[in-house]
């Protein structure tokens, strides 16, 4: 039996809209679009080898990468199903040197675009570990009724209207923030939909997880290997060290750390000082989660959402999550 008192994200997002004065409806319908997409990768994901869906492609994408299969699948459906609904001018992906612009005439005079990484940590699905998509909604600026262009998308953090992520684990669940808040809902395989499973998720102030890649430690400047030792020595506040914990899929470590409290890091290193993770597509959706759901996100100067992007495949470092534990690190920032 269905309990109708768990709303679905369609039941969700047009009651959400229902509490917004001259909501059109466009920014409910785009967000039950990308979960439909969702559930599409979802099916591959949870099938990936008993298919011809693992390994390579045999190229690489704009960030000199190698292309996973899953990846080009994931990329396909998010674009395809944006492109044939009624609410979004036109997306740019992680995985695409240049944004697509919708030019039917409806999608034209949509008023929203959208940013994808369309499957983050693909360099796990070999081996059967945690994956997701990462997105941002923007409002355009060019006037409706005209192909959207690059400025559109090339916006700071900032000016997202939302931003949400989807992970492919034990359970498949999507999150998204809006002014109104962060929710999570939970795909239930019985009726094939999304159901609320997170409401009004507020990330804990302090934790007791940090998230880094060790391998990179005599990378990273002086400032951060010093804060890497107070985790693994002292640790929080009221004593006791850290635990480590780090999954290789910038999604789940976010999710787990925006859930139960703690850190990621991910410096600039002496060979990448701009950092490996992409502005637009990874750092800018997840700061404006973290944000709405109380935590910090910044570059180690400033905030992630105030940076004023130069292109489309920018880089960035990222240090996100609890507050207490973003604050206590910006000592060794400094």
């Amino acid at each position: 039996m269905v309990n109708r008192r768990i709303l679905t994200l369609d039941e969700f997002t047009i009651k959400e809209m229902r509490t917004v004065p001259r909501a059109t409806g466009e920014l409910a319908g785009l967000l039950r679009d990308i979960g439909l997409a969702a559930k599409r990768v979802n099916v591959e994901v949870n099938k990936a080898g008993l298919v011809d869906i693992l390994g390579d492609m045999g190229s690489v994408n704009i960030q000199g990468e190698e292309v996973k299969k899953l990846d080009h699948y994931a990329n396909t459906q998010f674009l395809g199903v944006l492109k044939h609904g009624i609410s979004c001018a036109g997306i740019a992906s992680e995985e695409m040197e240049d944004p697509v612009s919708f030019t039917d005439p409806i999608s034209m005079n949509s008023k929203y675009v959208c940013m994808f990484d369309p499957l983050d940590g693909s360099g796990n699905i070999d081996v059967n570990v945690s994956i997701g998509t990462i997105f941002g909604i923007y409002r355009r600026i060019t006037e409706r009724g005209i192909p959207v262009r690059t400025e559109d998308f090339l916006q700071p953090g900032n000016r997202q209207v939302a931003a949400g992520y989807i992970i492919y684990g034990s359970s498949t669940v999507l999150v998204y923030a809006t002014t109104n808040g962060v929710n999570g809902f939970t795909l239930d395989p019985a009726i094939g939909e999304f159901s609320l499973s997170h409401p009004h998720i507020k990330c804990p102030q302090s934790g007791k997880l940090y998230s880094v890649n060790h391998g990179n430690f005599f990378q990273f400047s002086s400032g951060i290997r010093d804060y890497i030792t107070l985790c693994q020595e002292k640790g929080t506040r009221d004593g006791g060290p850290y635990s480590q914990r780090y999954i290789g899929s910038m999604v789940a470590d976010v999710h787990r750390n925006l859930i139960k409290g703690g850190i990621f890091m991910y410096p600039g290193t002496t060979e990448r000082p701009e950092g490996k993770l992409r502005l637009m597509y990874e750092c800018n959706p997840m700061a404006y989660i973290v944000e709405k759901a109380g935590g910090i996100a910044t570059d180690g100067f400033q905030r992630i959402l105030e940076k004023v992007p130069e292109s489309l495949h920018q880089r960035s470092p990222l240090f996100i999550g609890s507050r207490n534990m973003i604050e206590e690190l910006s000592g060794f920032l400094d």
